[in-house]
């Protein structure tokens, strides 16, 4: 069992989620356009990334047992009350047999023992090693023109494309039940950091066909990676693949590329002789993107280098979701064992104290918006975590195979 970590019910630093509640009801009785309850799922499917300012020159004010994430974090199901700690399914063991042949677009992860988090985040500590056994992994993020294949195929609807279950949410009107999922919408000039709302918008009709809202398409755009991905489709698309979502420690174990210990899977420079290495933020967070690595927001896979295992995308781009379930504890009782973790499959539950009762899975790798302004998530090590059924328009997946 885990000890249990102290609850905390906020947002960011100073304001908490009652107050949140309070500020969507007040907000329906004054607006037609916008509801109560898009407002706050707006703000819970975002809104707990405020102010995590690690490493860089701004830091949060927050608990250690209570680690603030950027760019995203909360989610829908903050509109009604479900139990604080969520059972996870059995995970397969690992297949450990000899690798005969090179599936297409796959790159072989030899395995191997290695430190896996990082001092710099609150989350991801302590460092503890972890030995991780040999697989097989997607070079890039599964691509629109790859997760389009699977669609064809199947005849798939993602969770965006769904209306929102009125059983579900019973306080809705009809007319918020409408599909839809989270897009950022950077501000026209520099605003406070404490207000993640001035930068996100639920959108209607924004989906993986549609990642900017209903007037978008994919046009030319059959090699980005597909996003406004939940968790469950992404385990969708593995098992019609034959594949799976890759651990927590594997997918850290791959993105280091062998690079143990360092900041970033190309070493401990962001940017090696002036260049910059991976998609992030440039400019001044979140209203100028300066554009210096060559992109606003999303890049097509693999536009940058690809580290030393032969993967590209592995820091910043999009965020991938991996099979863990997220606790901030989790490290600290791998810790504990004494012993070295050995293909560890995460824990059996999830519990984060910044938005109780809602079950989160990790997130890895960081997106386009990261930036040291905000938040450093694009280190191999740092921790994402995120809602299952709540997907952006900056988070994608990959998926692993065994030998």
């Amino acid at each position: 069992m885990f000890a249990p970590v102290p609850s905390r019910c906020l947002f960011d630093s100073q304001v908490g989620i009652d107050w949140l509640i309070m500020m969507a009801r007040f907000k329906s009785r004054i607006s037609s356009s916008i509801s109560a309850g898009r407002i706050l799922l707006l703000v819970i499917c975002i809104c707990g990334i405020v102010m995590d300012r690690s490493v860089g020159t701004q830091k949060a004010a927050v608990a250690s047992a209570s680690p603030m994430q950027c760019d995203r974090g909360m989610s829908r199901h903050s509109l009604q009350t479900i139990a604080a700690v969520h059972e996870a399914e059995p995970v397969a063991p690992i297949d450990v047999s000899t690798p005969k042949s090179v599936p297409n677009g796959m790159a072989w992860i030899p395995g191997g023992r290695f430190w896996m988090g990082t001092n710099h985040m609150e989350d991801a500590r302590p460092v503890h090693e972890v030995d991780v056994k040999g697989f097989w992994m997607d070079r890039t993020d599964v691509t629109n023109e790859e997760f389009a294949r699977f669609v064809k195929a199947t005849g798939y609807v993602t969770i965006a494309e769904r209306p929102l279950d009125p059983k579900e949410f019973p306080n809705l009107a009809p007319s918020d039940l409408a599909p839809g999922s989270v897009v950022f919408s950077p501000p026209a000039g520099p605003i406070s950091l404490d207000n993640p709302l001035a930068w996100w918008k639920f959108v209607k009709g924004a989906n993986w066909r549609h990642p900017q809202g209903p007037n978008s398409n994919l046009a030319g755009k059959e090699k980005f990676p597909v996003v406004h991905i939940a968790w469950a489709d992404a385990e969708a698309y593995a098992h019609w693949a034959g594949k799976r979502l890759p651990t927590e420690a594997e997918w850290e174990f791959a993105a280091r590329g062998g690079r143990d210990r360092k900041n970033y899977p190309w070493g401990d420079e962001l940017t090696p002789n002036g260049k910059w290495m991976a998609n992030t933020f440039q400019g001044h967070f979140p209203d100028k993107n300066s554009s210096a690595d060559g992109y606003s927001g999303a890049a097509p896979v693999a536009s940058f280098p690809p580290n030393d295992f032969g993967l590209y995308d592995m820091s910043g781009n999009v965020w991938q979701w991996v099979w863990d379930w997220y606790r901030p504890d989790y490290y600290a009782h791998l810790r504990q064992t004494g012993e070295v973790a050995s293909n560890p499959q995460g824990p059996t539950d999830s519990f984060d104290p910044n938005e109780l009762g809602v079950p989160k899975r990790v997130q890895k790798g960081g997106s386009f918006l990261c930036t040291d302004q905000y938040c450093e998530r694009y280190m191999p090590g740092a921790r994402g975590k995120g809602d299952p059924e709540t997907g952006t328009n900056h988070l994608g997946f990959r998926c692993v195979r065994a030998q």
